[in-house]
């Protein structure tokens, strides 16, 4: 009973060393005695025999790899910088890359890869652009001088992100001090500019009341003066007080009243 046991427990140990998991987001590559097999395993249970073979699997799923690197700036400054790299593999080419280049592909070809072309990029950039609105440009650069160097070898590299960027003390404070300058003269051309509206806004208004003056005092003829002081005499005549008016027939000229 006990040797029966000990044998099904042996079986079940070589059954299980004989099978492999392949996830979904990966394939799987039998090699046995060291010689890769030229196709992929889809995910799955995959059976090998564990004394002549095993299974590789490679994700091919989009795999995030950040890296911490000083990156050169044009002006021969470092910058620390924290990236990441975003990229996956074709499922056509893994048994070539575990051929040609090994397990280690990451470290052996994708981060020198990147390190090299990272270096080359922004040293043709200001460290304060790495700071600004062209860090996105940086990344297409870098991204692309990638692509060409990886594409053919089965890599695809998806995005490459620089997630932070810490600039020399003294710079960063440089930059800061030249932002708020710029902002405060935006802020003083807008003063400027409302103030140069608003003067000519009242230069139109002057305008327009001297044009209105100027036709009112055109308009005062002898004959609509003497209009007005017949209009003048009949409202003093319709008055209850008493008056004395001194005239010259023309224009009347109150110097008393009383009721």
């Amino acid at each position: 009973m006990k040797n029966r046991l000990l044998l099904a427990s042996l079986l079940g140990i070589f059954f299980l060393s004989s099978c492999a998991v392949i996830r979904q987001g990966e394939v799987g590559v039998k090699s046995r005695f060291g010689k890769l097999s030229d196709t992929s395993l889809d995910a799955g249970l995959v059976g090998f025999n564990p004394f002549t073979t095993r299974v590789i699997k490679v994700p091919i799923r989009t795999v995030n790899q950040e890296i911490r690197l000083p990156l050169p700036s044009k002006e021969g400054l470092t910058i620390e910088s924290e990236i990441s790299i975003l990229y996956s593999i074709e499922k056509n080419k893994v048994p070539f890359i575990l051929e040609d280049i090994g397990e280690n592909y990451e470290r052996v070809l994708i981060l020198n890869v990147f390190r090299s072309a990272a270096a080359d990029i922004t040293a043709q950039y200001m460290a304060k652009d790495m700071h600004s609105g062209m860090r996105s440009e940086i990344e297409k650069e870098i991204q692309e001088r990638m692509h060409e160097s990886l594409r053919q070898r089965g890599f695809v590299v998806e995005r490459v992100l620089m997630k932070s960027i810490n600039l020399p003390t003294e710079l960063s404070r440089a930059i800061e001090r030249k932002l708020k300058a710029e902002q405060e003269a935006q802020q003083m051309e807008y003063i400027l500019e409302r103030e140069r509206k608003e003067a000519e806004r009242r230069k139109i208004e002057a305008e327009g009341t001297r044009e209105a003056q100027k036709i009112l005092a055109e308009g005062l003829v002898r004959e609509i003066i003497e209009l007005r002081s017949i209009e003048a005499f009949r409202e003093l005549a319709n008055s209850p007080n008493t008056k004395i008016i001194i005239t010259d027939g023309k224009t009347p000229y109150l110097i008393n009243s009383q009721k």
